[in-house]
């Protein structure tokens, strides 16, 4: 029979927000370094944030362009940002490039491409941003 754990709240007993968890095998790692410290799940053309963790909001900043705000700045402009977009809601054709930019602790930029065109708006983006917090 497997343990439950239920808390509402951890912190580590020697540095505060340090937990170091058992992973695969008996590799350790910790925990907070693991988590994504932003999501975001928006409209292409930086129009509507369908849904987001860590995001204050968006900000258009030309065609096929948004800049993500946070709600919670980075530690710095050194975390790793993973993103992926939608041209339509049926379907897509041609090249298709999904330009995600770091540089600022207090948010990010995303430029959608379409054809080796110019900037194009799309359908739908989604970012994931891990790193450490300020």
């Amino acid at each position: 029979m497997a343990s439950i754990l239920k808390v509402d709240s951890m912190q580590g007993v020697t540095s505060a927000g340090d937990i170091t968890i058992t992973g695969e095998g008996t590799a350790t790692m910790r925990l907070q370094q693991g988590l994504a410290k932003s999501w975001a799940n928006a409209t292409g053309n930086g129009a509507t944030v369908n849904d987001s963790f860590n995001l204050a909001s968006l900000t258009d900043t030309g065609t096929g362009n948004a800049f993500f705000n946070l709600t919670n700045n980075a530690a710095n402009a050194n975390y790793s940002l993973t993103g992926g977009g939608q041209i339509s809601t049926t379907s897509g054709t041609g090249c298709f490039f999904h330009n995600v930019q770091g540089g600022a602790s207090n948010g990010y930029q995303v430029q959608h491409f379409e054809n080796a065109s110019g900037a194009d708006p799309l359908e739908y983006t989604g970012v994931s941003l891990h790193g450490d917090l300020a």
